[in-house]
């Protein structure tokens, strides 16, 4: 008999978890293809792409929402149990209110897991796809930086010039061995300028140690100067936030591949950062459960579903300004970022725990 039951709690909450993840995919698709076709007006692209585009960019998003998903499902399927006195059956065959929300919290908790081992992997690498095919529509397509296994190359267009940049990679806000070639609109090269590092703060970039040189009379005229300003679209900034999209990032990329990612211009902080917060969903999974058991599982008597609509979503709103908060402060260097990420879970662990002591003696 228990395990029919455990089959019963199991399947149905999968079940539940499965159709909330599909409507609000659903629904992401819809909000975020108006976004696509307004993106695309203006090409050549067909009705199709913004729809392909749309399907493989939601489910990256459906991975950050999921501890919310999970505490829908769990409202959802508490309620559902309750309401049907099967809240009631199990009681009866010995299932209390502890082991239901230890069932089921654990459930999520290895959902988590399966999410970022199995899913995440997948979403990153069609997040890539979807970068670079709107990169190729991209309006300001003659403006591009790009970090390769050569190193940091910008491509910028002027009026009267183009420029190619490169650098053998970043250190700080300066760029390392940095070597600028300018032509005319015909790809003929004017000058070039090499320099030991640039210091790139600001968009009028620094240059130190420099050996610049130009074309007379077809020849090549070098002069060495100590310093150089001149002006770019890029600053340091601009460039870094570039390399912020960690959806295209794995929890498995990140683990097995995190030295060459910093050498490739990701910062570490924000690897860092990322890493940590990928490694809380399963917590959050489980604790969203934790949530939704201690609101649902508090008595035995029916009541109106939009009042807890209500009390979830004003718990969700609360959880995550509580989640974002804490980050805030990490980001800022008001406390250690890797504290700031797991305060959150520590915190409502603490609550919960003593939330669950309470409903398991009901």
């Amino acid at each position: 008999m228990n395990k029919v039951l455990l089959n019963y709690l199991l399947k149905n909450y999968l079940k539940v978890v499965s159709i909330v993840f599909f409507v609000i995919y659903f629904f992401g698709i819809i909000l975020n293809l108006f976004e696509e076709i307004e993106f695309f007006k203006n090409t050549n692209a067909g009705f199709i792409l913004p729809i392909i585009l749309t399907s493989i960019y939601i489910p990256s998003m459906l991975i950050k929402l999921s501890p919310f998903i999970i505490f829908v499902s769990s409202m959802i399927f508490l309620s559902k149990i309750r309401n049907n006195k099967d809240l009631l059956v199990l009681k009866i065959f010995g299932y209390s209110n502890f082991k239901i929300f230890l069932t089921l919290a654990f459930t999520s908790f290895l959902i988590g897991w399966f999410l970022l081992f199995v899913l995440n992997p997948v979403t990153s690498f069609m997040a890539k796809y979807y970068e670079k095919t709107k990169s190729n529509y991209a309006r300001d397509i003659g403006h591009l930086a790009t970090f390769n296994k050569n190193g940091l190359w910008i491509k910028e267009n002027y009026p009267n010039f183009q420029r190619i940049i490169t650098a053998q990679k970043p250190e700080g806000t300066n760029l390392i061995a940095v070597s600028i070639f300018n032509l005319d609109n015909n790809s003929n090269l004017i000058s070039k300028i090499n320099a030991e590092k640039a210091d790139i703060k600001k968009k009028e970039w620094i240059l130190h140690n420099v050996v610049f040189s130009k074309i007379e009379n077809e020849v090549f005229i070098s002069e060495e100067k100590e310093n150089l300003i001149i002006y770019s679209k890029y600053n340091f900034e601009k460039i870094n936030n570039l390399f912020k999209n960690f959806d295209t990032l794995s929890l498995i990329d990140i683990i097995m591949n995190k030295d060459s990612l910093s050498n490739k211009g990701y910062n570490m902080i924000f690897l860092n950062q990322n890493l940590h917060t990928l490694l809380t969903l399963p917590f959050l999974c489980f604790l969203m459960t934790a949530i939704g058991s201690i609101l649902t599982l508090n008595t035995l008597k029916q009541s109106d579903g939009l009042k807890y609509v209500f009390v979830g979503l004003v718990t969700c709103i609360l959880v995550f300004y509580f989640k974002d908060l804490f980050l805030a402060l990490g980001q800022t260097n008001r406390m250690p970022l890797i504290l700031s990420i797991w305060t959150p879970v520590l915190t409502l662990s603490f609550f919960i725990f003593i939330g669950v002591l309470q409903i398991n003696e009901k």
